[in-house]
């Protein structure tokens, strides 16, 4: 994946497992993300993991509830992460944060949430004292069969293009010492939300489709 030679092993990895799952021979089920996107967790061991999202093709993978803190879905992940687009068109958007501004200044935009995740499914965002100046960054969009990396801390914000579903093959490696951080409101107040597990059939169903556009090519 990060040479970039071939597309053939990533691609075919990812056509495995969801067979495996639409077969009954891998028995996993689709979690619900917070930011849009469903979660195939293929493998855990220690900080480091790999899974499989499939984006539904909405033109915004971020919360609907504006009283969510993570509504902006600009977010910071406390692992680094190497992507692999296996089809689709996948958008990141950098976002430069500035903490230098005084806090009386006027010009804060977002106050920063941290995740405090619990094991079973719940994601407690807190606000902390941390003001920041936030301004995106230029977009860049990849395709299938290209590959991304994002380095912990980095705040961005994921979207889908064309109006099309898209998938990703993710390897992740949890750094020490790091939080996962969501840009939030200035005056917001702590949120709870609660990572959703898919029915077994529902997850067979949307493993089903997005195996068929794995066979048919899509890019």
């Amino acid at each position: 994946m990060r040479s970039g030679a071939s597309t053939d092993g990533p691609r075919a990895a990812v056509a495995g497992v969801l067979g495996d799952i639409v077969s009954g021979a891998r028995d996993l089920r689709a979690v619900r993300h917070p930011l849009g996107f469903l979660c195939l967790p293929v493998v855990r061991e220690g900080g480091r993991g790999v899974c499989v999202h499939l984006f539904d093709g909405d033109a915004d993978a971020g919360p609907a509830d504006p009283l969510d803190p993570a509504a902006s879905g600009v977010h910071a992940h406390s692992w680094e992460l190497l992507s692999y687009v296996v089809y689709g068109r996948v958008a990141n958007v950098p976002v430069r944060v500035d903490d230098s501004i005084p806090a009386d200044s006027g010009e804060a935009t977002h106050r920063v949430f941290e995740v405090h995740s619990a094991r079973d499914g719940t994601d407690e965002l807190r606000p902390t004292e941390r003001l920041v100046h936030s301004e995106p960054g230029p977009e860049h969009v990849s395709g299938g069969g290209e590959t991304y990396t994002l380095a912990a801390g980095q705040f961005h914000s994921t979207v889908v293009r064309g109006g099309e579903p898209a998938a990703t093959l993710v390897l992740g490696r949890t750094l020490p010492g790091r939080s996962d951080l969501f840009l939030g409101p200035l005056h917001g107040h702590g949120h709870r939300t609660v990572r959703r597990l898919c029915g077994a059939e529902d997850t067979r169903q949307t493993v089903r489709a997005a195996l068929r556009r794995v066979h048919g090519g899509q890019r």
